[in-house]
C-alpha cells in the first residue's frame, strides 16, 4: 500500500483524448505520482471523527475564544486558535467529498455538529456567568463576512489540504484554519447568550462561509492531487448521488454569500464614480461609508471640489437611488475650494487634512454609536451622538432576567472600549434594588452599599434628583437619640448624597427596604 499511487493504473492505461496530452501527462506524473494516497486517507479517516478529546478540546478552545473577545484580547483569542482541532473533521468532510465516500462525510459532519453544539453552548455558559458581557472590537469584528475573512478561509483550506497531503506543518496551518471558524463559533454564543441577534445572526453567517469555504476548497484541493472514487470502499449510486446533492447543497449559500460580498464591492465603486462624476474631473472622493445594513442605503461621503462644482445633495440623492434602483440616504459633506485664493494645490492639501481628520472623527463617531447600540439593544439610530462633548446615549432594550447590575455593567464595558467617550446606558424602568441590614445592625454591608449605589446610578438614569428612604428622619426633626430604623435611613441617605442624589424621608420599614422615587419626582 505504501507504494501505491493513483496514478500508476492510470498511466498504464492506453492514451487516448485529454491523456495524450502533455501538460495531463505532467499532472499525473509530477502532482498526482508523487502521492501515497493510500496514507493521506488512512489518516485523514482516523483523525476525522468525533472522540471525547476531540469534544474536550473544542469546549476549552471556544472558552479560551470568548474570553479572549470579552477581554477584547487578540493575544487570547490567538491563544484559542493554537488548541481548536477544527481542522482535521473539515478536511474530512472536504475529502469525504472528493473520495464519493458516504461514510466518512456522514463521521465528519457528526464530529463538526458536536463540536459547533458543545462550543456554542459552553461559549454562552460563560458568557452567562460573566459580568463582562458588553461587545467589545474584537465580537463586533466577527458580526459580517466580507472579502478578507473569506480569503483568511480560503488560504487556510488550501494550506491545511496542502500540509495533510505532503505531511508536513500540519499543526500550524491547523491555527490558521481555526482563526477562521473558532472566533466566530464563539461569537454566536456571546450572541445567544446575550440574546443580541444582530451579533448572533452576523456571527453565524461568518462562521457558515467560512466553513463552506474551507470544506469546499478542500474537496477542489484533494481533486487536484488525484483523490478519487478509486480510493474509498464501493459506494451505491444513491451515496454517490446524496454525495452530489450535498456538494452543490453547500455551494449554493457560498455562493450566495460570494455574490452579496461581490455585489456590494461593486455598488461601492458604482457610488464612488457616480460622486466623482457628478462634480467633475477636478473633484476627489475623500471619504466614502457605505452601511448596507441600513434600509435605506446610508452613504457618508466627502468630497473636495472646486467651488464653481457646488450641487445640491439632495439631487445627487435622487441620482444615486435612480442608477441604484433603491432608496438611499446621502449625508454628503462638500469642501470647495476657491481658485482665486492661492494655489489650489496647497488648498487642497490642506482640506484633505481636515477632511482626514473629519473622516477619522466620523468613523470614530459611527463606531460609537454601533458599539452602543449592540450594547443597549437597539439600532445604531436610536443612540444620541453629542459629538461636540464626546457623549452617547441609548435607551436599553428590556433583556430577559436581566437587573440593573446587567445595565450597568453594559455601559461600563461600553465606556471602556469608548477612550474619551461618556457612555450613557438608561435602564428599563423597574423596582430599585432591594437593600437588606442584618439584624440589629445599622450599617452598611458590601452588599447592602451595593445596592445603594446601584439604585443612585439607576436614579441619575432615569433622572430621578431624589429618592424616598424609610426611616429617614425629616428636615430639622433628627431625634437625640435616633432609632435603628432612623439610624439605617441616615446611613442610606448619607451614600445616596455622596452619589449625587437627594433623599426624602419616608416610613419606616424593617431590615428589608427598597428605595423609591420620592413623592412628587416623576420617573
Amino acid at each position: 500500500m505504501d507504494q501505491l499511487s493513483s496514478g500508476a493504473s492510470i498511466e498504464d492505461a492506453p492514451e487516448h483524448g485529454f491523456r495524450s496530452l502533455p501538460v495531463y501527462r505532467w499532472w499525473r506524473q509530477s502532482i498526482v505520482g508523487g502521492v501515497y494516497h493510500e496514507k493521506v486517507v488512512d489518516r485523514i479517516v482516523s483523525d476525522s471523527g468525533w472522540s471525547p478529546r476531540y469534544a474536550f478540546m473544542i469546549m476549552m478552545s471556544a472558552g479560551i475564544a470568548v474570553l479572549g473577545l470579552l477581554l477584547s484580547s487578540p493575544a487570547v483569542v490567538i491563544g484559542a486558535m493554537l488548541i481548536s482541532p477544527l481542522m482535521s473533521p473539515i478536511l474530512g468532510l472536504g475529502f469525504s467529498l472528493a473520495l464519493f465516500d458516504f461514510a466518512e462525510m456522514r463521521r465528519s459532519l457528526t464530529a463538526l455538529a458536536i463540536g459547533a453544539v458543545l462550543g456554542v453552548a459552553f461559549t454562552a455558559m460563560i458568557v452567562l456567568a460573566s459580568p463582562l458581557k458588553a461587545p467589545t472590537a474584537e465580537i463586533l469584528a466577527r458580526t459580517r463576512p466580507n472579502l478578507f475573512d473569506l480569503l483568511v478561509a480560503l488560504f487556510a483550506a488550501l494550506a491545511g489540504t496542502f500540509a495533510i497531503i505532503r505531511g508536513r506543518g500540519e499543526t500550524i496551518v491547523g491555527v490558521a484554519i481555526a482563526t477562521a471558524l473558532m472566533p466566530p463559533l464563539a461569537t454566536v454564543g456571546y450572541g445567544l447568550a446575550t440574546g443580541n441577534m444582530a451579533i448572533l445572526t452576523g456571527a453565524l453567517a461568518l462562521f457558515a462561509t467560512n466553513f463552506l469555504t474551507i470544506a469546499l476548497s478542500a474537496t477542489i484541493m484533494a481533486r487536484f492531487y488525484g483523490f478519487g472514487h478509486h480510493l474509498s470502499s464501493h459506494q451505491s449510486w444513491t451515496q454517490t448521488i446524496i454525495l452530489l446533492l450535498v456538494f452543490v447543497g453547500m455551494s449554493v449559500p457560498l455562493a450566495v454569500s460570494l455574490g452579496q460580498i461581490a455585489g456590494e464591492a461593486v455598488t461601492t465603486t458604482k457610488i464612488r464614480s457616480i460622486l466623482s462624476g457628478s462634480f467633475g474631473v477636478d473633484a476627489r472622493v475623500t471619504q466614502l461609508d457605505v452601511d448596507y445594513d441600513r434600509k435605506p442605503l446610508s452613504i457618508r461621503s466627502v468630497v473636495i471640489a472646486p467651488r464653481a462644482s457646488a450641487k445640491d445633495s439632495k439631487r445627487i440623492e435622487a441620482d444615486l437611488a435612480h442608477q441604484l434602483g433603491r432608496p438611499v440616504r446621502l449625508q454628503l459633506d462638500q469642501v470647495l475650494l476657491d481658485p482665486s485664493a492661492g494655489s489650489v494645490g496647497a488648498q487642497r492639501a490642506e482640506l484633505e487634512q481636515a477632511s482626514a481628520a473629519a473622516a477619522a472623527e466620523e468613523a470614530e463617531t459611527v463606531a460609537i454609536a454601533r458599539l452602543v447600540a449592540l450594547a443597549a439593544g437597539v439600532s445604531p439610530d436610536d443612540v444620541t451622538i453629542d459629538r461636540e462633548h464626546r457623549r452617547a446615549a441609548a435607551t436599553a432594550a428590556p433583556l430577559p432576567d436581566a437587573g440593573a447590575e446587567a445595565y450597568r455593567t453594559l455601559e461600563h464595558r461600553a465606556a471602556a472600549a469608548s477612550s474619551g467617550w461618556q457612555i450613557t446606558i438608561v435602564p428599563p424602568l423597574g423596582r430599585l434594588p432591594t437593600i437588606r441590614f442584618a439584624d440589629n445592625v445599622e450599617t452598611l454591608d458590601a452588599a447592602a452599599r451595593e445596592a445603594v449605589l446601584l439604585s443612585a446610578w439607576e436614579a441619575r438614569r432615569w433622572n430621578i434628583p431624589a429618592l424616598a428612604v424609610p426611616g429617614l428622619p425629616g428636615e430639622g426633626a433628627a431625634p437625640a437619640r435616633p432609632t435603628l430604623s432612623q439610624r439605617r435611613g441616615l446611613a442610606v441617605a448619607a451614600l445616596l448624597r455622596q452619589q449625587g442624589v437627594a433623599a426624602a424621608p419616608a416610613p419606616a420599614a424593617g431590615q428589608v427596604f427598597a428605595l423609591t422615587a420620592a413623592p412628587g419626582v416623576s420617573r
